[in-house]
């Protein structure tokens, strides 16, 4: 479906708010303290956002989606229950069973599990304070019981506070060395902590003991982060003959899908979205997967539609501005700014839910918004850990704020440990123009163009446009 122009599309997010209004109303009355609706004044699109927006479980913005994305880890638990409308039904199950059941722990810790994937895969943060509530009232009925530890694991993730995630993964693992999702947060945490090497030795540790489709992702990653394409590939390749369901499926031929974007090979790309969308066809990372595809391959016209698509039904920060930066190249600025505009209010949401969203704002503010918040929010994320991804964004934002001198520390520190993305080495290659590294600039600015041409609506033209510069000067 395509959404017309921007006021059609804020009409779409306003159904979808109306739907999801009623929904939570539903649970409410169902679960009683457990649920809580988190409401933002303003206008209409605020209200829309704020019941519609926001996934960011373990990195949420996607990599390879030009100058504003941030990491994107795999998923905090099973890719089984990623599929949405299983989900949905397994969440109304599991409060039918508490409602008579109460004082199943192992229920309510499902039940908290269940609203962390809600979060991330509905793009509804506010279901972060009620899955606190499931999993603290299972861990009442029994202390320290493995689930809900592992739950908070993933909670912790799913609100970037990495530091508790790993600390909740590593009480889990010292109950029981072969919980699946314990095993996999521990990875998740390391990898956003910076901590490579030992999330390297950790993957190894789960393949070892726990072999499967989220541990096969997982250790997919971290090779991907090492500059090991072929075996992040080839691991993922095996996920996917190993996948039996169609929400493992569509998780794994996504990740596969993004590989091959990042590498710049679209035609791959869009075979693995497209063997996503066949087994879910509402799978929302292959629909924003497929549209940045299209749009790297010049297809602009079906890259706003399907964007517009994904937009009108989960109005995410990824999808937000690459529609933004479609509309922004083909000339209208006022659809774009409204798309940026919604990324600020995605964040207050996530803000009002308990998630530390620093590097969701440095990376979208940079480009496009208060360049001076960007750089506060990159100091802050830095602050609390050391990844490529955190080097990138504070580099960029120093850059933009005029900063480059100090700048240039940060780019060549994300470039160090061999990740091949070129948004990373466009920021290099920029703020070494920036610097009079000449030399240096043309070898990174060609660098992302000749890996993937396409990585960003944007920074690829002025990677070009900078490139043109150098040649005339020599």
């Amino acid at each position: 479906m395509r959404a017309a122009p921007h006021a059609a599309s804020t009409r779409n997010q306003e159904r979808a708010m109306a739907s999801r209004t009623n929904a939570d109303e539903s649970e409410t009355s169902a679960e009683g303290a457990v649920g809580r609706r988190v409401r933002l004044g303003g206008s209409a699109v605020l209200l829309a956002i704020a019941l519609t927006a926001g996934s960011i479980a373990v990195g949420a913005l996607r990599d390879g989606g030009g100058t504003t994305t941030a990491a994107a880890a795999p998923s905090a638990v099973s890719p089984a229950l990623l599929t949405g409308a299983d989900l949905d039904t397994s969440i109304a199950s599991l409060q039918d069973h508490l409602r008579s059941q109460p004082k199943d722990f192992g229920g309510w810790a499902t039940l908290g599990l269940a609203y962390v994937e809600q979060a991330r895969t509905k793009g509804d943060p506010s279901r972060y304070p009620q899955a606190d509530k499931a999993l603290a009232r299972s861990l009442k009925l029994a202390p320290d019981n493995e689930q809900a530890v592992a739950g908070r694991a993933a909670l912790a993730a799913a609100r970037h506070d990495f530091a508790d995630a790993l600390k909740y993964a590593d009480q889990v693992l010292r109950q029981n060395p072969y919980d699946e999702r314990a095993l996999s947060s521990r990875v998740d945490a390391l990898v956003e902590l910076g901590r490579y090497a030992d999330a390297a030795k950790a993957a190894d540790t789960a393949d070892a003991r726990k072999p499967g489709v989220p541990v096969f992702t997982r250790y997919a990653y971290v090779r991907e982060l090492r500059g090991d394409v072929t075996t992040a590939e080839r691991v993922l390749k095996q996920a996917l003959a190993s996948a039996t369901t169609p929400g493992d499926v569509a998780y794994v031929a996504a990740q596969l899908g993004q590989l091959a974007f990042n590498q710049g090979d679209y035609e791959a790309a869009l075979t693995y979205y497209a063997r996503a969308l066949a087994a879910d066809e509402d799978y929302v990372p292959a629909l924003e997967g497929r549209a940045r595809a299209q749009a790297a391959s010049g297809d602009k016209a079906d890259a706003i539609k399907n964007m517009e698509d994904v937009v009108a039904r989960y109005p995410l920060p990824g999808p937000l501005v690459e529609l933004g930066e479609l509309y922004q190249q083909a000339g209208d600025q006022e659809k774009a700014d409204d798309q940026y505009a919604l990324v600020d209010a995605w964040t207050a949401l996530a803000r009002a839910n308990g998630v530390n969203a620093d590097l969701d704002t440095a990376l979208a503010a940079a480009d496009h918004g208060d360049k001076a918040a960007a750089l506060r929010a990159a100091r802050a994320e830095w602050k609390r850990r050391h990844t490529v991804h955190t080097a990138d964004a504070l580099a960029w934002a120093l850059h933009v704020n005029g900063k480059d001198a100090e700048a240039l520390p940060y780019a060549r520190r994300a470039t160090a440990i061999g990740y091949r993305n070129a948004a990373f080495l466009y920021h290099r290659g920029m703020i070494e123009r920036a610097t009079g590294h000449t030399a240096d600039a043309r070898t990174h600015l060609e660098a992302a163009l000749k890996l993937n041409p396409g990585f960003s609506t944007l920074g690829a033209a002025e990677a070009r446009k900078a490139l043109k510069t150098l040649e005339a000067a020599k």
